[in-house]
């Protein structure tokens, strides 16, 4: 039995994890909060980059560094948080982030591992792994509008290019 809430993509390279970004900005909705995990290096940046492209954003996109948000004008607002340097859950609370979190736009979220307990219910979470060259990027909903958003880019994975094609679908286990 296919699970509808899992998909697993991979890329190869910087220009096909940003184009992977872009194909999942396409079925995004107003409201939807996207976590981002992995090691340093993974490619959540790049990610974040393609996702920008996908939602019509024209401004560089770059890790916030010390700023913890950075907020971008599309088709759809782009709330980039970047929680490297943040110190305390205490901190992201004191910006108000349900505003960020059920406004507008798209959030996305480098380093959501430090905020679990601050993140909406449903949103899409997305840990991203690298082995040599390769970036395993597993995308997970965690309720009905983060399905609903990866129903639609999974149903737009025939536009990927063949090397971003063998991501499986996985089963429950």
């Amino acid at each position: 039995m296919k699970d509808a809430s899992r998909l697993f993509v991979y890329t190869s390279s910087p220009e096909e994890t940003e184009e992977l970004g872009r194909q999942l900005a396409e079925g995004l909705q107003p409201g939807t909060v996207i976590a981002l995990t992995g090691e340093l290096g993974s490619g959540k940046t790049t990610l974040t980059k393609g996702i920008a492209r996908g939602l019509q954003v024209s401004d560089l996109i770059h890790s916030p560094t010390f700023t913890l948000i950075h907020e971008h004008m599309g088709r759809i607002p782009l709330y980039h948080f970047d929680l490297f340097r943040l110190g305390t859950p205490q901190e992201i609370e004191d910006l108000d982030c349900d505003g960020y979190f059920y406004g507008s736009g798209i959030t996305v979220i480098e380093w959501a591992e430090k905020i679990p307990d601050l993140l909406p219910p449903d949103h899409l979470e997305v840990h991203i792994s690298c082995e040599d060259s390769v970036r395993r990027f597993e995308i997970e909903a965690t309720g009905e509008k983060s399905r609903e958003s990866l129903a639609r880019f999974r149903s737009a994975m025939g536009d990927i290019s063949d090397s971003m094609r063998h991501g499986e679908t996985i089963s429950d286990e």
